[in-house]
């Protein structure tokens, strides 16, 4: 039968956190008191378990990975896949391992994100934000455990939190139009009540403002960030009669959906009409026409987290929120042929 701590304790009539200390070799134990907790731990084969090691530490060395919101298409997506390694690396050279929490508990109200990272001594958490972000992550954020999310602004005094620069995107590809000489974009967003897709949005038609690019309602349309409503919305986009001269959509997903329903319609892609993506995936290598993109750098995000996670839970000054600058990378969907 394995020991516990408790049992240790008993043995050698000192408390649970005497044995702990000794284990972990800290605090301030007399000479007689150590040997005696050794004697016991060498005579039983006592093993200490993960919690007992934390127990005169006060850190686990354990971060949580929280998947907030709807497990949809943001969880499979691969940039958050990218952001995710880049920070398991990340971490793992900082000394850290990782518990995955699930948010399927919370929905129906069992406990939140704050109860179950105490249970675990967990030294901070890593938010992925998806859409409808529940109520138990902004009890996270507000306590007083170290906290770091991806895609979603916190405010908590242990809290920060890194994205993207969401109006730098999409202004970049509506300068990029209108350098190139293209008045007549369209616009195919994530989910209607999306954040990160509303400031793209947001942003790109205030360019479009800027630039007295032509606008229309039947250009402006809302996906689910994957390919089948890139192909649906751009078939809409066919359907209004009156054809856009460039596309731009908020996930590389649904600009692969979109190629495919120009294909079909018999549209020449970039010869009549341009198509660029965001976030760069590795597909975009490889579509046909290689599909031009706004890169998000998914590394330089992981390690961001990781680091600015680091300094927190070491009680360090971080910025409160860190913005990324994306890269707008022209490939064969986006190029501009050269009148010789």
């Amino acid at each position: 039968m394995k020991l516990t701590i408790r049992e240790i304790a008993k043995m050698a009539g000192v408390s649970p956190g005497t044995v702990s200390k000794v284990i972990n070799q800290t605090g301030s134990i007399s000479p007689n008191t150590i040997r005696k907790v050794k004697g016991i731990i060498e005579k039983t084969g006592y093993q200490p378990s993960f919690s007992a090691k934390a127990l005169a530490t006060k850190k686990s060395n354990m971060i949580g990975l929280i998947y907030a919101g709807e497990v949809n298409v943001e969880f499979n997506h691969p940039f958050f896949n990218q952001v995710i390694n880049s920070f398991k690396n990340a971490v793992g050279q900082l000394g850290y391992d990782i518990l995955i929490f699930s948010n399927q508990s919370f929905n129906i109200g069992k406990e939140d994100y704050v109860a179950r990272a105490k249970h675990y001594q967990l030294d901070g958490c890593l938010v992925i934000a998806g859409e409808q972000i529940e109520d138990a992550v902004y009890r996270l954020d507000q306590s007083d455990i170290p906290t770091v999310a991806v895609d979603l602004e916190l405010t908590g005094e242990r809290s920060s939190y890194i994205m993207t620069d969401n109006q730098k995107i999409s202004r970049q590809v509506v300068e990029y139009f209108y350098l190139n000489g293209l008045r007549k974009p369209a616009f195919i967003g994530g989910p209607g009540d999306s954040v990160i897709s509303n400031q793209r949005k947001e942003a790109f038609l205030e360019g479009m403002k800027e630039y007295g690019m032509e606008y229309r309602d039947e250009w402006i349309k809302h996906g689910d960030y994957l390919e089948e409503s890139g192909y649906f919305k751009m078939k809409e986009i066919l359907q209004s009669g009156i054809v856009p001269d460039a596309v731009f959509a908020v996930s590389d997903l649904m600009a692969l959906g979109v190629l495919r329903a120009l294909k079909e319609a018999g549209k020449s892609v970039p010869d009549d009409i341009k198509v660029i993506g965001c976030d760069d995936i590795e597909a975009c290598r490889y579509s046909s026409p290689s599909l031009a993109t706004v890169r998000q750098d998914q590394v330089k995000i992981g390690k961001l987290a990781a680091n600015v996670l680091y300094d927190l839970i070491n009680d360090r000054r971080v910025q409160k929120s860190v913005y990324v600058d994306p890269e707008l990378i022209i490939r064969e969907s986006g190029e501009i042929k050269k009148i010789l």
